[in-house]
């Protein structure tokens, strides 16, 4: 099992990851939209999808043969931590069918309680895939490194208490992260808004880059130009 989750996570490198999602309410949040849209992002070159949500997940697992990131989004009122908080919606996940299982591995009170550390180990070991964990800090990716992380990426910068108001792509915490945890890879992942970025995220040592909203973010992407026609700049 170890020898296929390496060889998962190598078809990843140097590859560009299409995050394909769309706001739970938008029209655009439809298995079958969700999936043809990793479908052009395969036809296209991408090395893998990130899909959130079980419905999401099983259509592009229709589609596609890259791999495929599952996330499931579950917001409560007792944790701020809603990326696939627990190993209940990690299983759901999983059996969805997904090759990866990312989550928030930030060092916020999960909603179960769960710790971490347990629930990484947990995913490996009971669900046989690779775990992509989502940090704020390098703190948090040094911690889930020593715990086993298969993957670490800069997701949840400037999305926690801690690192509001962090400029994106987290360019300087990519590059603390490669310079301090030479043997697994780490993903830039947030902010990522042009092919010069990506880049840029490529020449401080990711070992693969996603992209979402400035590819499939439909719904913002189209905001700045209604903003300017006649009819609306009034």
């Amino acid at each position: 099992m170890a020898k296929n989750m390496n060889e998962l996570i190598e078809r990843l490198r140097g590859g560009l990851i299409v995050s394909c999602q769309a706001p739970e309410d938008s029209p655009l949040n439809d298995p079958l939209v969700i999936s043809a849209m990793a479908l052009a992002a395969e036809r296209h070159g991408a090395a893998a999808v990130r899909i959130n949500g079980p419905d999401n997940i099983a259509a592009t697992r229709q589609r596609v043969s890259i791999p495929i990131i599952g996330i499931e989004k579950v917001v409560s009122e007792s944790s701020p931590v809603y990326i696939t908080p627990t190993f209940e919606v990690a299983e759901r996940v999983r059996a969805s069918g997904a090759d990866i299982i990312a989550l928030d591995a930030t060092g916020r009170p999960r909603p179960d309680g769960d710790r971490i550390e347990d629930l990484v180990s947990r995913i490996q070991g009971r669900l046989g895939l690779p775990v992509m964990a989502d940090i704020a800090t390098i703190e948090e990716g040094l911690f889930v490194a020593d715990w086993g992380a298969d993957l670490i990426a800069t997701t949840l910068c400037g999305y926690t208490e801690e690192t509001k108001g962090e400029s994106l792509p987290a360019f300087s915490l990519l590059q603390g992260l490669v310079r301090r945890t030479s043997q697994i890879p780490i993903v830039c992942e947030g902010g990522v808004a042009s092919p010069e970025q990506a880049e840029r995220a490529f020449e401080l040592g990711a070992f693969a880059v996603v992209v979402g909203t400035a590819i499939t973010g439909i719904d913002r992407l189209i905001d700045p130009f209604i903003a300017v026609a006649p009819r609306h700049a009034r």
